[in-house]
């Protein structure tokens, strides 16, 4: 698989949980993985029940059979300290900017520039090798912006090189599209069995592959069982309440009789989602991006529900 794993989709898919899920999934078996956030919502310590993260990688939760899976939340103005030290050697000056107020201004002024620190960030945890030559983790996965301003967060690079044709920042701005553009990364995209998120899926593979940035999986999230469909639906209020009734009374439920109808406008209910979520099933299919499908966690998305999904994934092929 991909080392550097980039996870996005449509706000309310529930994103974040599913990236959370892919690092463990993807540290079973010893593996060390890297869960990367770059937007400042310290929803990944959410998630793990753990203090809000600072600048600085930690070890949040151990994989089944011994892997770690640390935990990073980039921050521009401190990934933009780190950038001079590292190119201009500028430790205690990039502070004196700091407190001048030039970082902030860097970080959210100047073209692109954060969001070429927070993937250039990324790209350098996945390169990073330890004194007896192997890489720090196995794999590095960014819980990225949501799926309009994907394609724009991970290329924004190629405009920065545009802007700057010499000199460091050029040359960085160009290794890390080099890196996002290669078999090493690989863009997920999370969605519902809903219209609008599948919709904005396909509109954000179609962007992605212009771009010409490697498109992963789209992750089918919070997928419900199918209990019943359209016929049976039918057949239970055709010539069978009285049946139906009958049966609830045999297993002690009083006033059977007046249960009925609402059982059945529930099972229509349930029937009518079925047939919409295989609709879209069908054009996620159409896209022509291999899937991942995880069940709805009725209990929420709690640490067992997240080694749940984590186990589900690592059994439709994560990893292997």
């Amino acid at each position: 698989m991909s080392r550097l794993q980039v996870v996005s989709g449509k706000g309310g898919t529930g994103k974040t949980t599913v990236a959370a899920a892919l690092a463990l999934a993807l540290a079973t078996e010893g593996k060390r993985t890297l869960l990367v956030e770059v937007e400042g919502r310290q929803g990944i310590a959410q998630l793990f029940e753990t203090e809000a993260l600072p600048y600085e990688e930690r070890k949040i939760a151990v994989a089944p059979g011994g892997g770690e899976v640390f935990a990073l939340a980039i921050d521009a103005e401190r990934a933009l300290l780190d950038y001079l030290q590292m190119f201009y050697k500028l430790g205690s000056a990039g502070r004196a900017l700091k407190k001048l107020g030039a970082i902030d201004f860097a970080t959210t002024i100047a073209p692109g520039v954060r969001d070429v620190l927070l993937t250039g960030k990324a790209c350098e945890a996945v390169r990073r090798r330890e004194k007896h030559g192997g890489f720090t983790y196995d794999y590095v996965v960014m819980d990225a912006p949501p799926t309009g301003r994907i394609t724009r967060f991970l290329n924004v690079n190629d405009e920065v090189a545009g802007l700057a044709r010499i000199g460091p920042i050029h040359h960085q701005a160009q290794a890390v599209m080099r890196f996002l553009k290669s078999p090493d990364t690989a863009v997920h995209l999370v969605t519902l069995l809903e219209e609008m998120p599948v919709q904005e899926t396909a509109d954000g593979i179609a962007e992605l592959r212009e771009a010409e940035l490697p498109v992963g999986r789209a992750i089918v999230n919070m997928v419900r069982p199918h209990v019943l469909d359209e016929a049976a639906v039918r057949a239970a209020s055709g010539d069978h309440r009285e049946a139906i009734a009958g049966t609830l009374a045999s297993v002690g439920i009083k006033g059977a009789t007046k249960l009925v109808e609402p059982l059945l406008e529930q099972a229509a209910e349930h029937a009518q989602r079925v047939e919409l979520e295989r609709a879209q099933r069908e054009a996620l299919n159409g896209i022509g991006v291999p899937t991942y499908e995880l069940p709805f966690l009725g209990d929420g998305a709690d640490i067992a529900g997240l080694y749940r999904l984590a186990k589900e994934l690592r059994r439709q092929g994560v990893g292997a």
